[in-house]
């Protein structure tokens, strides 16, 4: 194993391959396409200037790329992470690690190979860079806060479960339920649906534990894991704490934080040598695990029983008011907290009151259980940019769920945006509720939806449908608004702190595949400058008159742009997408590319700008390019003007490998001063193709 100490100069002077230093990086940007690409080939170029060996893993959108191996660890001097989302450093212990964002790695590599030489040593661990005390900060890109990655690690491993769980539920009650006034929506005992109804509600009593036990683990390492789980099945099982409901996600998120926090503390107290060995697996668990669910069902469950207890008597001294009133209230406790306590005590108060003749309750109640998952899944369709690819795939989940009256589809919504979803939420839930209750809708059977009315327990199917889409349309279009906000006032704050968010040659939300990037995802190492910049046209399979797949062709290249302004240029480039007859309407494309002009400048610095859309204003992929001698002022973060602009459009179903492969490597060649330099120079439209066909 190499030692970390006495590194080797970075000079070039060396004398034999062994007195070289050599390093090893990761790169990795949210989207996962472009800046994961420019940053290792930024961190390749500043390494062969210094004479330096270099070998970079890419975690792009389509899986890790030139994977870092072991023996490559093991002979390594140090270690690079340029990344905007969490790393697994528990693989470099003993090594000297940097860690900064993404933006570094592009932007000041060549420091970051510096501070490799006097860079902390990782003492391992099995976190990410957010845990990693011994890594160090470069001072420069801006990382996400840890309780924001560890909240978001959280969701992640949980929306399967909660798609899963909820989509199986929803498909056994369909086709395997009927209505029962004595037990709402019933499935017969014995049935192969009842077994496909047991499968789903084990995914779903498994996605609370998964939501705490993730968040711990991303604070704490792996001792946190139990304990995050355990208390998130305890936060979710009201009999442990004399409560008829669990806390449901609220409840998860908390024991979430508490344990990986707890975890932290008990890492930093001192203990004989001959203890260290079992602290991780056996010691911090126990202890973490115990004291937390204590805690738990002593300290925080008392309360929450309270709270269940005095609203169900709230509400039962207010049967006699407005119905509007109550119906509003009802529908914004439903909508508070999607199965925990406040939700469980208004449908547990609808359902009781069934039996005694009133129904209206439960009317109320069943008007407002579908608003959240409707109006979430309703908001990722009608404002697509806001959101990622993943998120808009659960909208698609939480729709269906919706319909089937299952609350709990827009839990992943509220536990990544709580402030910006649970309002929204609450405003829609009260809305429906309040209409049905004006309406005097009815529900027969405790379960709630468009399930109930279409089986025929619902009376008043009319209003209890106008309720639900009003509802739904009002928790959408409030979701969407706060939404654009906060992410306005994040950009506005990154901007304040000279942090801009980095623009991304990636399309908001551009499906991923399995598949590596072909040919052109290579290694990115210091050891093959004439690989990157060899100004020969290679074979490149395509016919003379266009590359990248024949995305772009001669008649989308042109070797002086006249417009002087971002809007005129992109309209002239939308002109020049249109000749090749693959844009049926060049309004729409354009104010799809000046759409996302408004999430941040696809000015990438370098001169170079990549305006881009994602619309169905185009029939397939298409990509241009045009070159200005002025240059277009586009808002690059480095104060140049455009010089190299690139057009990207797909249509909104054209999110293949094949697309991520083109964008991976037009960003990773970009990067390249001398293809820059050729591109400018080339004197006519067969030598820009010429230049262009270099990018493979």
């Amino acid at each position: 194993m190499t030692s970390p100490a006495g590194l080797p100069p970075t000079g070039g002077g060396g004398s034999s391959e062994q007195q070289r230093l050599k390093l090893l990086a990761v790169t990795a940007c949210p989207t996962g396409i472009a800046h994961t690409y420019m940053a290792a080939e930024k961190l390749a170029q500043a390494a062969e200037q210094l004479g330096v060996d270099i070998k970079v893993e890419t975690q792009g959108s389509i899986g890790a790329e030139n994977v870092l191996t072991d023996n490559d660890v093991r002979t390594a001097d140090g270690v690079i992470i340029a990344a905007d989302k969490d790393v697994d450093l528990s693989r470099f212990a003993g090594k000297r690690v940097v860690t900064v964002g993404v933006a570094e790695g592009i932007h000041h590599p060549e420091r970051l190979i510096e501070q490799v030489r006097t860079a902390p040593v990782h003492g391992g661990g099995g976190g990410g860079t957010s845990t990693s005390s011994s890594a160090s900060s470069g001072g420069g890109g801006k990382e996400r806060s840890v309780g924001y990655k560890a909240l978001m690690n959280g969701v992640s491993y949980m929306i399967p479960f909660v798609v899963v769980g909820g989509l199986l539920i929803a498909i056994s009650l369909s086709l395997g339920g009927h209505t029962d006034p004595s037990g709402g929506l019933v499935i017969p005992k014995d049935s192969f649906w009842m077994d496909v109804n047991n499968i789903g509600v084990i995914g779903f009593q498994l996605m609370v534990p998964i939501l705490s036990g993730y968040i711990a683990y991303a604070i704490g390492d792996r001792p946190a894991l139990v304990p995050g789980m355990v208390g998130g099945w305890i936060a979710n099982t009201g009999s442990l704490y004399d409560s008829e409901a669990g806390a449901g996600f609220i409840g998860a998120i908390v024991t979430g934080f508490l344990a990986g926090y707890l975890v932290l503390w008990i890492k930093k107290v001192e203990v004989p040598k001959f203890v260290r060995p079992i602290m991780p697996i056996i010691v911090i668990p126990i202890v973490a695990t115990t004291a937390l669910g204590l805690f738990f069902i002593y300290v925080i469950g008392k309360p929450i029983s309270w709270v269940f207890e005095h609203l169900t008597d709230w509400l039962g001294g207010m049967t006699g008011t407005s119905a509007v009133l109550l119906g509003a209230i009802l529908g914004l406790m439903i909508a508070f907290d999607m199965g925990g306590p406040v939700n469980k005590t208004a449908f547990l108060f609808g359902a009781g009151l069934i039996a005694t003749g009133n129904q209206e309750v439960m009317g109320m109640c069943a008007a407002a259980i579908p608003v959240m998952p409707l109006g979430q899944g309703l908001a990722t369709l009608i404002r697509k940019r806001l959101y990622t690819e993943q998120e808009r795939e659960t909208g698609l989940a939480s729709l269906f769920m919706g319909l089937f009256g299952i609350s709990e589809g827009a839990i992943p919504f509220a536990a990544a945006r709580p402030a910006q979803v649970i309002p929204a939420n609450m405003l829609g839930g009260a809305v429906a509720g309040a209409l049905a209750g004006l309406a005097g809708v009815e529900d027969a059977v405790p379960h709630g939806g468009p399930i109930v009315a279409v089986l025929g327990a619902v009376s008043g199917v009319p209003m209890f449908f106008v309720a639900v889409v009003i509802g739904t349309v009002v928790t959408a279009l409030t979701t969407v608004a706060l939404v654009d906000v906060s992410e306005r006032k994040r950009r506005g704050q990154s901007m304040v702190d000279g942090l801009a968010p980095q623009p991304e040659l990636a399309l908001a939300g551009v499906g991923v595949g399995s598949d590596g990037l072909g040919a052109g995802g290579g290694t990115a190492t210091a050891h093959a400058p004439a690989q990157r910049t060899s100004s020969a046209p290679a074979s490149t399979g395509v016919s003379e008159d266009e590359v990248l797949s024949g995305y772009l062709t001669a008649q989308t290249v042109k070797v002086r742009l006249d417009s002087g302004d971002k809007e005129a240029a992109i309209r002239e480039m939308a002109g020049l997408l249109a000749a090749t007859g693959k844009v049926t309407d060049v309004e729409e494309l354009v104010a799809a590319a000046l759409r996302r002009e408004e999430q941040g400048t696809t000015g990438l610095g370098e001169e170079i700008a990549v305006p881009h859309a994602k619309t169905d204003a185009v029939t397939a992929p298409v990509v241009g390019f045009a070159r200005s001698a002025e240059g277009v002022e586009w808002g690059s973060l480095d104060g140049t003007k455009a010089k190299l602009v690139f057009m990207i459009s797909v249509p909104e179903a054209a999110a293949g490998d094949e697309h991520l492969r083109i964008l991976a490597l037009l960003s990773r060649k970009l990067m390249d001063t001398g293809f820059r330099e050729r591109l400018m120079t080339a004197p006519d439209e067969a030598a820009v193709l010429d230049v262009l066909r270099e990018i493979r």
